[in-house]
């Protein structure tokens, strides 16, 4: 029989190491994004409105339009990482460039005495997180990768992570991930590989020892991430008498993510069975999800505009997949069938992220300019993973509720106006969502950026610049091994607006 070895596929019915605090935190954060007005003043329009990027602030902000019009906006999105390793500090950057916002709002005015003075009616997407990165963490370090083996193999009887006579090792592979689970997988690979082996001969063996000797090894570890999180607003508001505006929002989100990542280790003693190992992984995730937003703005006099917005959770359903492949001096010939061609298919969960509550204050110079401020909060110990009745989401949830807390965040924005020419700038800092700092570290960022009014359109060019600290871990459990990376994103952006 022809052996076949393309996508082979398998329901994997456990979820142990799967899904994560960082699934969490990856989909509920909304880096700023919009239109290049909206980022040239640090996305600080909760009390302004009147910008199709400001609905993801305050829904209430498509009322405060005077005419109709559509708008689109391409950014150039470039990411600068210095990762730090052992002593050892590597730079990688990366480049894309994409259509990131392109929305309209139809504006209605009343023809009767109502106090309802008009309606309007918006759509807008947005794309709430870029996940194009890279980054490069390179060093030396005291734990190799087969304290991960050892850590999963430790309690797995050895008779599953035989081959059996006839059988293929990439079937056992998956029938191993589907029957009993990722730790007795991730346990096969490290026997297969000849990293780990057992303390007794016997299939009932529950105990294994490591073939790598070292005092300290030479790592290489490269990390990959593509794809978006992109948000589609269907937006209703309405303007009462002359100074107050309501409004909500429908937001379905769509999510695709891919990460791979690469791991090379070598630098053992001479006389180490282990000489060099690989080990690599591939996660690729789709969904979607689904949050409303309700929003209010209130005009206290000429100057004074005021803001309140309620952002409900975002329910995510999720699917993933998995691949990987491994490779040393000792593994068994046939490793290489285990690739990337083989999958694990894990079944669908969800992610519930939390509430967020945002508060605005703007000031208002007639033509000449305005300055503003919102600030938001977001409780993320509530976040979930679902469904919660499973052992290991709930133990995950407990985690999560003792490890993150509240986030407040910061928006100031500006924008003084020469004629049809007009300055912006602004400034971003978000707290980090960790109690301890130490993982993620607070963001901070600042932006510029200028427009021309036509009369009929308008064309905007942005700036903006935000850095952050990351602690980055290699691999789910095992080892600690991790790298700190300053992170600076940079973003170039160019908007088109016309009024009918």
């Amino acid at each position: 029989m022809k052996r076949i070895s393309t996508f082979i596929m398998v329901l994997a019915c456990t979820f142990a190491s799967a899904q994560t605090i960082d699934d969490v935190l990856r989909y509920s954060n909304e880096n700023l994004q919009g239109t290049a007005r909206f980022q040239a003043m640090g996305g600080a329009f909760g009390a302004l409105g009147g910008d199709l990027s400001a609905l993801n602030v305050n829904p209430a902000g498509s009322a405060v339009f005077n005419f109709s019009e559509i708008g689109i906006t391409g950014s150039n999105y470039h990411t600068d990482n210095d990762a730090l390793y052992g002593n050892t500090l590597s730079n990688t950057t990366s480049n894309s460039l994409d259509f990131n916002q392109i929305g309209g709002v139809f504006v209605f005015n009343s023809s009767n005495d109502s106090p309802w003075r008009k309606i309007a009616l918006a759509f807008n997407y947005d794309l709430v997180q870029n996940f194009d990165n890279e980054f490069v963490a390179s060093g030396n370090s005291s734990v190799g990768i087969d304290n991960y083996f050892l850590n999963f193999a430790e309690g797995e009887p050895l008779g599953p992570l035989r081959t059996q006579q006839g059988e293929y090792i990439e079937d056992a592979y998956l029938d191993i991930g589907a029957n009993l689970g990722y730790s007795a997988q991730q346990a096969f690979l490290g026997f297969q590989a000849g990293i780990i082996e057992p303390v007794d001969d016997d299939d009932q063996n529950t105990s294994y020892f490591s073939n790598a000797q070292y005092g300290s090894v030479n790592q290489r570890y490269i990390q990959n991430t593509s794809g978006y999180n992109s948000k589609f607003t269907l937006n209703f508001a309405s303007q009462y008498q002359d100074n107050l505006y309501l409004g909500a929002s429908l937001n379905f989100h769509n999510i695709l993510y891919d990460k791979v990542t690469y791991f090379d280790e070598d630098g053992y003693d001479a006389e180490s069975p282990i000489q060099y190992t690989s080990f690599d992984n591939l996660l690729h995730t789709e969904g979607h999800g689904f949050s409303f937003s309700l929003g209010a703005i209130a005009k206290l006099n000429q100057s004074i505009r005021v803001g309140a917005s309620y952002q409900s959770p975002t329910w995510y359903t999720l699917t993933d997949d998995t691949s990987q492949r491994i490779n040393s001096n000792l593994a068994v010939s046939d490793i290489n069938y285990i690739n990337f061609g083989i999958v694990n298919l894990y079944d669908e969960y969800k992610i519930k992220t939390p509430e967020k509550y945002t508060g605005s204050i703007a000031l208002v110079f007639g033509q000449d300019g305005l300055i503003s401020l919102d600030y938001s909060y977001q409780d993320m110990s509530k976040a979930e993973l679902r469904p919660t009745s499973d052992p290991s989401f709930a133990a995950e949830n407990d985690f999560i509720a003792s490890t993150l807390g509240a986030v407040n965040s910061y928006r100031l924005g500006g924008e003084y106006r020469i004629e049809e020419v007009s300055l912006r700038a602004g400034y971003r800092f978000e707290e980090s969502p960790y109690e301890n700092g130490d993982f993620i570290g607070d963001l901070n960022g600042f932006s510029a950026g200028i427009g021309y009014n036509f009369g009929p359109s308008r064309l905007d060019l942005a700036y903006s610049r935000t850095e952050q600290d990351i602690n980055s871990y290699f691999f789910d459990g095992g080892t600690n091994n991790s790298t700190l990376i300053n992170r600076v994103n940079t973003n170039i952006s160019l908007g088109y607006t016309l009024k009918f």
